[in-house]
């Protein structure tokens, strides 16, 4: 049996999980979130606890359980404590600012790029003291409760500028080093 998914998972206080035939459906504090559920795969729900069960040894059932049972936890910790992601834009002259729902960047191209945000993504633009990184502009701090969509917007943001490998200028992760590459002077 697959270890990650035989492992239970606790439901919080405050958190009501109803189990469908294809899907789970969490509702907690922050909102709800809807988990599809792979035909093979059942939700036992007892003692306050998730346990997903696979009813045969195929190999596809197999390689789902734990991904399924990951999804869930994510769900679960999402509508409790919700996701965070940090980026920071560096370089000089680059900026953001928070307009009606949408991110306007001035990164270095002709004009300003517009980011309009999916539903269910807040956003806000700081900042931060960071000594450490040269010509450091700023912060976009993105929260919400789904995992991969918190994870997905800040990787379109990411793509908007990525960080060169040589100044380093762009829009990186908070906890993304950069490694410069030396240049022509260095060859």
């Amino acid at each position: 049996m697959s270890r990650v998914g035989k492992k239970l998972i606790p439901i919080p206080a405050g958190v009501k999980v109803h189990a469908q035939a294809d899907q789970i459906v969490v509702q907690g504090p922050k909102g709800t979130l809807t988990t599809s559920v792979p035909a093979g795969i059942r939700v036992e729900i007892a003692d306050n606890n998730i346990r997903l069960v696979r009813d045969n040894e195929e190999r596809s059932l197999r390689s789902k359980h734990g991904l399924v049972r990951s999804l869930v936890q994510n769900s679960v910790t999402g509508v409790t404590q919700g996701y965070t992601r940090e980026l920071d834009f560096v370089g000089i002259g680059y900026r953001a600012e928070l307009r009606r729902g949408r991110l306007v960047f001035s990164i270095g191209y002709s004009h300003p790029i517009e980011f309009e945000l999916p539903e269910g993504i807040q956003a806000k633009v700081e900042k931060v003291n960071k000594p450490q990184i040269n010509h450091y502009q700023g912060t976009i701090t993105l929260t919400g409760i789904d995992k991969y969509l918190i994870g997905q917007t800040a990787a379109n943001i990411r793509a908007l500028r990525s960080p060169d490998p040589y100044k380093g200028k762009g829009i990186r992760y908070a906890s993304e080093r950069i490694k410069l590459k030396e240049g022509k002077k260095g060859a």
